[in-house]
């Protein structure tokens, strides 16, 4: 494993730290507009808003955590984009990228589904990759997914720019629910998969190929 990071100089460049806030600046009032506060339950959102927590102190907790739950995601998404992009349908997940009825401003928006994973690959190596990122993430997405699969809408062939089925809970689609499984037994998988499955690999080459992330100060007091 690569040594931990021990310099407290800033790592991360002033020039990225404005350009990221102005962008998320700007993204979130026009998502809110179009889309509603609800929008940013979604992960890619909240990890948007995280990071821009996180970038300015340049806080590894808040990063790792954004890179364990998103990076395997956005990396499908990015995927979809390309193969779309190629002319070749693959998962459908950006097909509304490619939609002449959706806002040109709001798919240009929506592009940091393409970049923030690999930003966020970037301020990792830079900040150091901190293991608490694991049952941080998961106990985000513990308080989340519940909220989604209980308050949020259902898919709706007809909802517009209401989000629903929020982070899949219903399904892979969003104009019907999924029917091979009853929905608790969808959901309860989610719960359970998406630690398993997706967040711990994510963490397990983190922590094998990203510099550690310095100790928190308390620690180093005890």
């Amino acid at each position: 494993m690569i040594a931990s990071l021990t310099s407290t100089k800033r790592r991360v460049p002033l020039a990225l730290k404005l350009a990221y806030t102005a962008y998320v600046a700007v993204l979130i009032p026009v998502y809110w507009h179009y889309y509603g506060p609800t929008n940013f339950l979604y992960f890619c959102d909240l990890a948007l808003i995280i990071t821009l927590i996180g970038i300015w102190p340049e806080n590894a907790l808040l990063i790792s955590k954004c890179c364990v739950g998103i990076l395997v995601p956005q990396f499908v998404w990015l995927a979809d984009f390309g193969s779309n992009l190629a002319g070749v349908k693959l998962t459908g997940m950006t097909d509304y990228m490619f939609d002449p009825g959706h806002s040109l401003f709001l798919r240009l928006l929506s592009l940091f589904h393409g970049w923030l994973p690999l930003l966020l690959i970037y301020l990792v190596f830079k900040t150091g990759y901190d293991r608490r990122a694991l049952p941080s993430w998961t106990a985000l997405a513990w308080i989340v997914l519940p909220i989604c699969f209980f308050l949020m809408p259902p898919p709706n062939a007809h909802a517009g720019l209401t989000p629903v089925n929020i982070n899949y809970v219903f399904g892979t689609s969003d104009f019907a629910a999924q029917t091979l499984v009853p929905a608790y037994v969808w959901f309860v998988g989610l719960l359970i998969g998406l630690p398993l499955l997706v967040f711990l690999p994510t963490h397990a080459v983190l922590a094998r190929v990203a510099p550690t992330a310095p100790a928190p100060k308390l620690a180093k007091a005890l």
